[in-house]
């Protein structure tokens, strides 16, 4: 399953913040019976996960965010949880974003309707976010994502109220505003920001749609899930756990 995953996803290829560390961060004795998908390696996510016995845990951000610590307090009650019940835990961040079939791009992407979707590229060539047609209001993009991640977007009305092109990056992308506007699109649509992003966008003259972060970044987990079910005949499942940011 590791080499699946590893292969498909080009994990040794797609650079990250070291603390992402992909790939698989803690192993079981190699019995696995199920696949478990959530968004955060978190206590209450492992907690949850490891209740159902020896599995592999899909995450989109790992235990190690926070770099070298100590093995006490929640970090250790989180291998301890998951060593005893034989949960393994993978995680995938930038690869798994930036997949051409299974990543969180082009998976909201394609959610929201766009149209002749198309990967750009950061200043390093690296693949960072989809673009692509999309012909209706500013307020009919909003009521979209509303409805798609069942949750508050929070709109910067910087742009036209009618849009006809859009740039997406989930997750924490709201700093690439300038770059995103140098693109030429009418709206950008991430999960979070920093507040600058906010004025810079209006002085741009971009539409920002603030999506969420956690809720732009549950779609490449669970297809990953799907697929290595089917791969392996396994029974999978998505732990949601929203933290409303």
């Amino acid at each position: 399953m590791v080499a699946f995953l590893d292969r498909e996803l080009n994990t040794a290829a797609i650079a990250d913040y070291p603390g992402a560390l992909n790939g698989l961060q803690l192993a079981n004795e190699g019995r696995v019976e199920r696949i478990v998908a959530a968004v955060d390696a978190s206590l209450p996510v492992i907690a949850e996960a490891a209740a159902g016995g020896p599995g592999l845990l899909l995450v989109h951000h790992g235990m190690f965010w926070q770099g070298v610590q100590p093995v006490t307090a929640a970090f250790y009650r989180k291998l301890k949880t998951a060593m005893e019940a034989g949960l393994a835990i993978y995680a995938s961040h930038l690869p798994l974003d930036v997949h051409p079939q299974w990543g969180n791009n082009i998976l909201l992407a394609q959610a929201i309707g766009l149209i002749n979707p198309q990967a750009f590229r950061g200043p390093k060539g690296e693949a960072l976010g989809i673009r692509g047609a999309w012909h209706g209001s500013r307020d009919a993009l909003a009521e979209s994502l509303r409805h798609i991640l069942g949750g508050t977007v929070h709109v910067c009305p910087g742009g036209p109220q009618t849009i006809a092109s859009v740039a997406l990056i989930t997750g924490a992308a709201g700093s690439e505003v300038a770059r995103i506007a140098a693109l030429g699109v009418d709206a950008f649509v991430t999960g979070e920001g920093p507040h600058w992003s906010y004025p810079l966008a209006e002085e741009l003259g971009l539409n920002v749609f603030y999506a969420g972060h956690y809720a732009t970044e549950t779609f490449g987990v669970r297809a990953l899930a799907q697929v290595l079910a089917r791969q392996f005949d396994l029974p999978c499942q998505f732990l949601d756990h929203p933290t409303g940011l």
